[in-house]
């Protein structure tokens, strides 16, 4: 017997919406703390500063603004579980242009309190519906808003591991959609049922060939915690790392994820 159809999961277009501005929202008040020193540091993004990375969490939302700017396409040639597969295309052209901002905007406060503005002028002004050329394809803007999430929580983490002592809080709605995406494109790259992935409070996935589990225990678990798993799904952390480190605990034959992960890179 086949295995019954994944539903998609639907997202609340007025909670993602919310949770995007406030996270953008937490990366400011965050940025504006900075000192020169704490700008210049290091991050683990490739030869990034703390600088460039601020810079590029900007960009990631204005990718928003440079898509309505563009011809609506004439149809949705694309789904949300497309994304996350089709980011590593642009890395170089993303570098470039997240050079080329930094010196473009020396006042990181004012840029992104200009982006915050803008987006919700463009969210006012555009339906969820409008559709948007992006690097997957056509989307409407409500599930492109949705990778938005993905891009502040990920960067948020990212900057709260290069400045000693920063504590960049998460809005839960935009951790839990960004989770969720990740969680999802981990079980489109894997089709099956065999393998139960739990990331409590917010998500829990059937993956991998194999029998499918019906009742009682599953016998493939693995759990961890949101930000342990969207560091997995990101190559911010390996597989085997977080096993020593107690970070994921996974039982059962086809609970070993490393060959699957990172998901996006």
């Amino acid at each position: 017997m086949p295995p019954a159809k994944k539903r998609t999961r639907s997202y609340d277009h007025a909670k993602i919406r919310a949770a995007v501005l406030a996270q953008l929202r937490h990366v400011q008040d965050a940025a504006r703390g900075l000192t020169p020193e704490q700008l210049a540091l290091p991050t683990r993004l490739g030869e990034w500063t703390v600088r460039e990375l601020v810079a590029h969490i900007g960009m990631a939302v204005t990718a928003i603004g440079r898509s309505l700017g563009l011809p609506e396409p004439p149809k949705q040639d694309a789904v949300l579980l497309d994304w996350p597969f089709a980011t590593s295309a642009s890395s170089s052209a993303i570098d470039e242009f997240t050079k080329k901002l930094v010196k473009e905007h020396p006042d990181l406060d004012a840029y992104l309190a200009g982006i915050t503005r803008g987006l919700e002028e463009q969210l006012d002004t555009h339906p969820g519906t409008r559709l948007l050329q992006t690097n997957a394809g056509a989307l409407p803007l409500a599930d492109y808003l949705v990778t938005r999430t993905v891009e502040l929580v990920v960067h948020t983490d990212d900057l709260t591991a290069a400045v000693p002592g920063l504590e960049v809080p998460y809005d839960r709605q935009a951790l839990a959609a960004c989770t969720r995406l990740l969680a999802d494109a981990l079980a489109a790259k894997a089709p099956g049922g065999s393998t139960e992935v739990r990331i409590p409070p917010y998500a829990v996935v059937q993956c991998v060939e194999g029998p499918r589990h019906t009742r009682g225990t599953p016998p493939n678990v693995v759990e961890t915690d949101p930000l342990t798993w969207i560091r997995l799904a990101t190559g911010r952390l390996e597989w085997r790392d977080a096993l020593d480190k107690a970070k994921v605990s996974a039982s059962g034959e086809r609970a070993d994820l490393g060959g699957l992960l990172p998901l996006m890179s």
